[in-house]
């Protein structure tokens, strides 16, 4: 556990799933560290909850376990509702990057889409080596603030009140512009 605070209730419900899936594949953490390309060290440190996992890392979790970022989290979250009201979103804060994600749509495991607003401090750079899901496709629109995206290669200069759809396939990087962070909706459909 940390020493300076408490370890937050979603990340200790986070690490016991991540356990939990490592195990229901019979991996190791050796096994999982060549599969994920993340350390054995930093893999069980985020097992026991004892640092909360960065969005790189939840990525490449994703990634070997085949499904997106918002489904691992909404498997940590309580039941699933047809309405979350406003408060009580839950809200996920990878704080080395300056990244706060909040789940919009209720979690249900058996639709494909899903609404996520994602807020970027002022210079974040968030780069993800690979998709969750391979093919995934998102929409990208900006609320406020200024965000680069670069998928494939090709970065776009997102402002305020534009949108850019992709379908991801390999490395992305999302990287705030603007001196006053971003505010963007990000829309998620699984293939």
């Amino acid at each position: 556990m940390r020493s300076d605070e408490e370890a937050d209730p979603v990340d200790v419900r986070l690490g016991a799933r991540l356990a939990e899936l490592r195990a229901a594949h019979g991996w190791s953490l050796g096994e999982l560290a060549e599969r994920s390309g993340v350390s054995r060290s930093t893999l069980s440190r985020a097992e026991r909850a004892e640092t909360s996992p960065t969005a790189a890392l939840l990525n490449r979790l994703c990634a070997v376990y085949g499904r997106t970022m918002s489904q691992l989290l909404s498997e940590v979250e309580a039941e699933p509702a047809p309405v979350v009201p406003a408060g009580d979103q839950p809200v996920w804060h990878d704080r080395a990057s300056g990244f706060a994600r909040r789940s919009v749509s209720p979690p249900h495991p058996a639709l494909r889409g899903e609404l996520v607003e994602g807020r970027l401090t002022a210079g974040a750079d968030l780069a993800y080596d690979r998709p969750p899901v391979a093919g995934l496709e998102q929409h990208i629109w900006v609320l406020e603030g200024a965000l680069d995206v670069t998928e494939q290669g090709t970065e776009h200069h997102l402002a305020a009140g534009d949108c850019l759809r992709m379908r991801v396939w390999g490395p992305t990087r999302f990287r705030c512009t603007a001196a006053e962070g971003v505010r963007y909706l990000l829309a998620v459909v699984r293939p």
